[in-house]
């Protein structure tokens, strides 16, 4: 576990905050896709849940980098909480699943850049490291108990009483008409986004400020695109850590999707049982980003890249697994190669992307490639879903792209280590 060793009180208050929304986020995925079920809709419709909810990511993405700049960080976080727990609230009273997941998606897309602008200037540089050992712990715990709170939510337990219940007492106060269960699972997601936001509130601004950005909408994509290829063009770091970064997410996501499908499909769980078995990926990120937050430095972050064509092997031949008692080590072990891989890559990215550009622009180029990444990945996904190509085939493909793309990158990389003195040192 990282150290907590000269971390400022605010971060971990930061933290708690940024766990329940993010939990929140994630027990929403399970919710949705039984939705999508009780309506009757075909298997290859869940991927486009999270492609609604990503859209955002990249579309706003020239913008809510100085958006997050220009706002204090604390209060803009506060107020995307709130827009989250209206998508989620418009959902429970009627409306389309996809919809809501965008709108949740819009105000995900504007927090992320405020969260990760605050890190930044909270925690000084030689800290970055444990720090983002920190922050994905937590999200990776989010992802790990909103799956399990997911699961449970659409569970049969859930599901029979809360039917029970509305059936009896409660549909005699709504004239005859019975809420689904599912809508009770909303409601207590939005209890959850409640307590982030009271959290958020208590969480006290840095004080930073960045000289004005511009507004006109040519002259905000403009600058966009600037931020977007200074990072691309770094070879201090920026250029490499991106794309592991970017891929790293786009195919997270997309085996996220994978793996409940998969359960149902080869290993004969229910959604919620398959809900459990995506948990333990999530336990393994724990692990493996703990780890690499503790005794990773800075400027040995590019020592993990194999880690990444470990991880792209590993994904390649776990869906191939046929029992539940190997397939529960195997999705593990993925998680902690994973994790110990993409937090080093992270800090990086983040440190050179302060000293090129400023906490906002970066994290915004960042989640603009991360996420394109994963419009990408999901859309071939969902379209080779819809064709008919076995799920086993699918996750194999996708661990094979993931080990040949990493090879490229560690070719290319070849002959230019990071300097020790530039990942030591603060923002310029």
């Amino acid at each position: 576990m990282p150290t907590v060793r000269l971390m400022p009180p605010r971060f971990f208050t930061l933290i708690a905050a940024q766990f329940f929304s993010a939990l929140a986020d994630n027990a929403l995925l399970i919710v949705g896709m039984a939705l999508l079920r009780e309506m009757g809709e075909p298997a290859w419709w869940a991927p486009l849940l999270k492609l609604c909810f990503t859209v955002a990511y990249v579309a706003l993405a020239p913008a809510v980098g100085l958006i997050a700049d220009a706002w204090p960080k604390v209060a803009l976080m506060t107020v995307m909480n709130a827009l989250k727990a209206v998508g989620v609230g418009a959902m429970a009273l009627g409306l389309s699943p996809l919809a809501a997941f965008a709108v949740v998606g819009i105000a995900a897309s504007c927090y992320a850049p405020a969260k990760y602008g605050l890190i930044t200037e909270i925690v000084p540089p030689s800290r970055l490291v444990a720090a983002n050992g920190w922050i994905e712990v937590s999200v990776v715990c989010s992802v790990l108990l909103g799956t399990l709170l997911g699961g449970l939510l659409v569970s049969p337990w859930w599901m029979g009483g809360v039917s029970a219940w509305l059936s009896g007492e409660a549909a005699g106060c709504t004239g005859g008409w019975t809420p689904s269960p599912l809508t009770a699972s909303l409601l207590a997601l939005l209890l959850i986004y409640a307590l982030a936001a009271l959290l958020q509130g208590l969480v006290p601004e840095s004080g930073v400020r960045y000289p004005p950005a511009p507004r006109r909408p040519m002259a905000v994509l403009a600058d966009f695109l600037r931020a977007n290829a200074a990072l691309w063009r770094d070879r201090l770091g920026g250029r490499l850590s991106l794309s592991m970064t970017t891929l790293f997410w786009g195919a997270g996501a997309t085996l996220q999707l994978a793996v409940l499908q998969w359960s149902q499909e080869v290993l004969g769980l229910r959604l919620n049982q398959g809900a459990y078995l995506q948990a333990t990926v999530a336990i393994g990120v724990v692990i493996g980003a703990g780890l690499s937050g503790r005794w990773i430095p800075l400027h040995q972050s590019l020592r993990v890249m194999p880690l990444g064509l470990l991880l792209g092997l590993l994904m390649l031949a776990t869906p191939w697994v046929r029992s539940l008692d190997w397939a529960l080590p195997a999705m593990v072990l993925v998680g902690a190669v994973g994790g110990a891989m993409v937090v080093p890559m992270n800090a990086l990215l983040q440190h050179r992307g302060v000293q090129l550009l400023s906490a906002g622009r970066s994290i915004a180029v960042q989640g603009f490639n991360e996420n394109g990444s994963i419009l990408l990945m999901l859309g071939s996904y969902a379209l080779l879903q819809a064709c008919g190509v076995p799920i086993v085939w699918l996750m194999s493909g996708l661990g094979l792209f993931v080990s040949l793309c990493v090879m490229v990158l560690m070719w290319r990389r070849r002959g230019q280590p990071l300097p020790h003195s530039e990942c030591a040192s603060g923002p310029a």
